[in-house]
This record gives structure tokens, C-alpha cells and sequence, in this order.
């Protein structure tokens, strides 16, 4: 059996330097796929590159708000919507949902969510029931194995930038086992993330280097590894 591999950039419309580093990882890089923020302010942004580039895959990036470990305790960034309220998950995906196809022009080919809440009820159930009426993947929960170790933090916040170096992609890319996997990446220039309300900022240029370097490129060659969208696994 064949190794797949989505390489999926999260936060695409977050800022127009997150968008540019996406699309850069995809040109230059390995990043096959995207998932975008619709309710941020590069979202219109990042549908008109997509536009221009249409082998990049893109998805929803359902974004209920950001959290951050602060003084030994975890408090909101942002948030759109109590994510413990069902009903009032289950109306903000569907804006996100309806937001994605006015932007771009067609449904995502598969769903995740900002800092995985799609993990945790009520919002795994919304996002399952979305996705099942869209009749495309959810991160983790599809047969497709997700993938989250190219990351330059740790559970809390602390930097951990040795897991986002070239060799530890190599090493991530090489140790992949048969089958079809999701690696997640998430590039980004500085420029305007200040003004983002995001715990993840300088780790994003780091990725993108790691993204775009040519012996990471070679080690998907020598793994065997076939890059594809999700629209292109079964």
C-alpha cells in the first residue's frame, strides 16, 4: 500500500501574511491544502488566491474563538459563541458553512476547527452532522490519519520550535506509515499577527522555511510519499 499525503496549512484568511505564506508553501513548498477562517479579515483575501491557484485544496477551519495558558489557567482570546451551547454552535457553523460557499464559490472539501474544538461535545456533533450533509471529511475522524507532531509549541503554549526544524519534518515525513495521512502545518509571515489575537507567531515563518526547503522536497521522493488534496483520497 502506497503512502497519501495531505500537507494541510490551517488559518488561511487570518491575514493577508498568513495567506501569502500559504500560498507560497504550496508553490515553492510541500502544502497541498488549506483551511480557511472565514469570519477574519483576510478571508475575501485568501478566496481570491485560491481562485488563482486551484490545485490548492481548501476546507473550513471552523473558528469558534482562541484560547490561550495564561497564569495557570486557560482564557479567551476571542470567541464567537459559547462553544458549550449547541444551538449556538450548530447557527455559527452553518454562517461559516454559508460564508465558505459565497466566498469561494463551492463547499470545503473537508472540515476541521481552530485549536481542534471539534474534538470536544457539543461541537464534535455539529461539525460531524455538517460534514456529513456536505459529504466531506473531518479532521481525524475519517479514516484519514491526522498527523499534528510539525508544531512549535507545546500542550501549554511553551515554545518547542526543535519540532518545527527541517530535519524534524523529514523525520515526521519518513516515519509515516502506509496509507493516507493528514499532516498539518500552519505557515505565516509576521506582518498583522499582532493584531490577531493568536498564541502562534513567530513559529510561522519557521514553518514556512521547513515547508519550502528543497531536502524536505527530496525526502517526500525518497519515502514514496504521493501528495494529494483531500478531494483526491476516497
Amino acid at each position: 500500500m502506497r503512502r497519501r499525503v495531505v500537507v494541510n496549512a490551517d488559518d488561511f484568511g487570518l491575514t493577508s501574511g498568513v495567506n501569502r505564506a500559504v500560498v507560497e508553501a504550496h508553490v515553492r513548498g510541500i502544502v497541498t491544502s488549506t483551511t480557511a477562517m472565514v469570519r477574519q479579515p483576510a478571508a475575501a483575501e485568501a478566496a481570491g488566491l485560491a481562485l488563482a491557484h486551484p490545485a490548492l485544496g481548501v476546507g473550513l477551519h471552523v473558528d469558534l474563538g482562541e484560547w490561550a495558558f495564561v497564569d495557570g489557567g486557560w482564557v479567551a482570546l476571542y470567541d464567537r459563541v459559547d462553544a458549550d451551547d449547541a444551538g449556538a454552535v450548530a447557527a455559527e457553523v452553518d454562517r461559516q458553512v454559508e460564508r465558505f460557499s459565497a466566498l469561494f464559490g463551492r463547499p470545503p472539501d473537508h472540515l476541521d476547527s481552530h485549536q481542534h474544538v471539534h474534538d470536544s461535545s457539543p461541537v464534535r456533533e455539529v461539525v460531524d452532522a455538517a460534514a456529513s450533509r456536505l459529504g466531506v471529511p473531518v479532521r481525524g475522524r475519517s479514516g484519514i490519519r491526522y498527523v499534528g507532531g510539525f508544531y512549535g509549541q507545546l500542550s501549554k503554549g511553551e515554545p518547542h520550535h526543535e519540532g518545527i526544524t527541517v530535519g524534524a519534518l523529514i523525520s515526521l515525513l519518513s516515519g509515516l506509515p502506509d496509507g493516507a495521512s493528514e499532516v498539518a502545518c500552519h505557515p505565516g509571515y509576521v506582518d498583522g499577527l499582532a493584531d490577531s489575537r493568536t498564541m502562534y507567531v513567530v513559529e510561522r515563518e519557521r514553518e514556512l522555511q521547513a515547508l519550502c526547503d528543497e531536502r524536505v522536497a527530496a525526502a517526500v521522493v525518497d519515502a514514496g510519499i504521493e501528495l494529494v488534496t483531500f478531494a483526491e483520497l476516497p
